[in-house]
């Protein structure tokens, strides 16, 4: 499991159906909207790491609910559409589609599209700052309004998976293989104790580490 979520939305029940069943074998985490009413649900509900769209739904355009969302994500999106004519492909593009693939299509062609934009997502800058924490990717470090918050290389690793999330939810899991690189295999107790004391590094930033049950560790203003 890779720990991504992909919101799909696409009214033809047996191309969505396909496509699920395709990027969960591949170890991400679906979302499935028939609607566009549906997709604000799922929206509100948990923020998507990209969203493959359909232009052509049955309660409005893809193309107006991606303007209405840029305005405040730039999460990837990936048109996946009916529509083959170039102005159409150009039209998508600078309304704000990250990406264009027409029907029909290729399984291993929507995969390669889907990994592509999730890697270019990924790419880390050399900083990061949220509030009055700032994160050092290169040297692995974070300090509070300048201070050196001496992290270990784990618990530096937990906080910067969190503020690249910041309002979202990551199973324990998720978080276990991405910062010991191995399965977790019940071995809750080691990421336990690493975010308990990433937490008390992190008092008083403004920032908080919670635990939902079901959902996993969360990141947020206090």
């Amino acid at each position: 499991m890779n720990g991504k979520r992909i919101l799909l939305v696409e009214d033809n029940e047996k191309i969505m159906q396909g496509n699920r069943r395709m990027l969960l074998r591949r170890g991400y985490e679906v979302a499935a909207a028939l609607t566009l009413g549906e997709a604000r649900k799922a929206l509100k509900a948990q923020r998507p790491d990209l969203i493959v769209l359909d232009i052509m739904l049955p309660d409005g355009s893809g193309l107006d609910f991606m303007g209405e969302f840029r305005r405040y994500s730039k999460v990837p999106i990936l048109l996946l559409t009916g529509l083959t004519t170039p102005e159409d492909i150009v039209r998508g593009l600078r309304l704000g589609g990250d990406d264009y693939l027409a029907k029909p299509y290729d399984f291993g062609v929507l995969l390669a599209r889907v990994e592509a934009l999730l890697r270019r997502a990924e790419q880390i800058p050399d900083k990061l700052t949220r509030g009055r924490l700032s994160l050092d990717v290169a040297a692995g470090a974070a300090a509070l309004d300048g201070t050196d918050l001496l992290l270990t290389q784990k618990e530096f690793a937990l906080l910067l998976i969190f503020a690249q999330n910041e309002g979202r939810f990551i199973r324990a899991e998720v978080l276990y293989e991405k910062v010991w690189k191995q399965p977790m295999l019940g071995d809750s107790q080691s990421l336990k104790k690493t975010v308990y004391r990433l937490r008390e590094k992190i008092k008083g930033s403004g920032w908080r580490i919670e635990l939902s049950r079901g959902e996993g560790y969360g990141f947020g203003r206090e």
